[in-house]
């Protein structure tokens, strides 16, 4: 008498939370105004404005910008808003920071959206691995969003989960 295989993972009742179908799409560009600086260290506003007029913005179009000084000087914030005011209308999104700064920006911005409600008191994986580069701060993010709503927060694949949370069992 032979037994069936049971696939348990495939027939369990485990909802996979994927966060690169959240990645947002378009390169990430790190925009460093040091290049900009007189002698790399001072801000000369005339000169300053003239490189933002001759800047091709339009090479930025659909990419995600982060907008950075790495020179150890003193940038007033009048010329970040001006880099801002002419990267907007070429660029999906637009931070003060560096690229992990844009990383979390981006993911803040798409799980923001979620809609939690399939999620009403489902076991959920927060799938692990992947192609994409996640940073941490969207796994927290997640995490804080799903809490609420969920009976359980796994992580790692349906194969092979670790346990993160449990909702506490109503009286």
């Amino acid at each position: 008498m032979e037994s069936e295989i049971v696939n348990r993972v495939a027939n369990s009742k485990l909802v996979t939370f994927d966060l690169e179908e959240y990645y947002q799409k378009g390169e990430r560009v790190l925009f460093d105004i040091k290049d900009w600086l007189f002698e790399g260290i001072i801000l000369k506003e005339k000169d300053f404005r003239e490189q933002v007029k001759n800047h091709d913005w339009s090479k930025y179009s659909q990419s995600n910008m982060a907008i950075v000084c790495s020179a150890d000087a003193i940038v007033p914030t009048w010329a970040y808003m001006l880099i801002a005011i002419n990267a907007e209308p070429y660029v999906n999104t637009i931070v003060f920071g560096d690229l992990k700064e844009l990383e979390n920006v981006l993911f803040k911005e798409a799980l923001s959206k979620v809609d939690l409600t399939p999620f009403k008191e489902a076991k959920v994986v927060v799938k692990g691995c992947g192609k994409l580069p996640i940073p941490d701060f969207a796994y927290v993010e997640i995490t804080r969003l799903l809490r609420p709503h969920v009976s359980s927060i796994m992580y790692g694949e349906p194969c092979s989960t670790v346990p993160l949370y449990k909702a506490p069992k109503n009286k």
